[in-house]
């Protein structure tokens, strides 16, 4: 097919996102995840691949959603963009498809603030919605240093209510 790309999809919070398989390096189960102290919120800490030490970013805490706990289908999808790599934690990662070019749009206008710099395009693969990631932007380090989302500390707040 002319003008397609291949996608790694992976699903968070309920939502199919896609990552561009020539920014995948590779894909593990979460295993043992090092605490780094003083990290970010969004930082669970490092974990070591193939002789690399790589910061491993939940994407549940980075976007504003709640953590929830890991299980068999949790997946470390680790991407390169320029010279950092990143391992980006998420609920579960494995399709790996073909979208043509033609079928991405750009992201509505009305998506304001930071998710809209996260993403760089929609598409439809079959009947889901699929959010295209600026993986460039998820992995921002001047961005993972700020506290956590609006979301999520709206969350924090409902949670200590209880």
């Amino acid at each position: 097919m002319e003008n397609s790309e291949h996608y790694i999809l992976f699903r968070l919070a309920g939502t199919t996102y896609a990552v561009r398989s020539g920014e995948v390096q590779q894909m593990d189960m979460v295993e043992q995840i090092t605490p780094v102290p003083n990290a970010p919120p969004a930082v669970e800490g490092v974990v070591f691949l193939r002789g690399q030490v790589i910061p491993a970013v939940n994407l549940r805490v980075r976007f504003g959603f709640p953590k929830a706990p890991y299980d068999l289908q949790t997946r470390l999808i680790v991407v390169r963009t320029g010279s950092r790599v990143v391992g980006l934690i998420v609920d579960t990662a494995r399709e790996f498809v073909l979208i043509p070019a033609g079928t991405i749009q750009p992201p509505p206008e009305g998506i304001s603030n930071l998710s809209g710099r996260y993403l760089a395009g929609i598409a439809t693969v079959g009947d889901r919605l699929v959010l295209i990631l600026n993986v460039e932007e998820v992995v921002n380090p001047a961005d993972i240093m700020t506290t956590a989302p609006e979301g999520a500390k709206i969350q924090e707040e409902r949670e200590d209510e209880k």
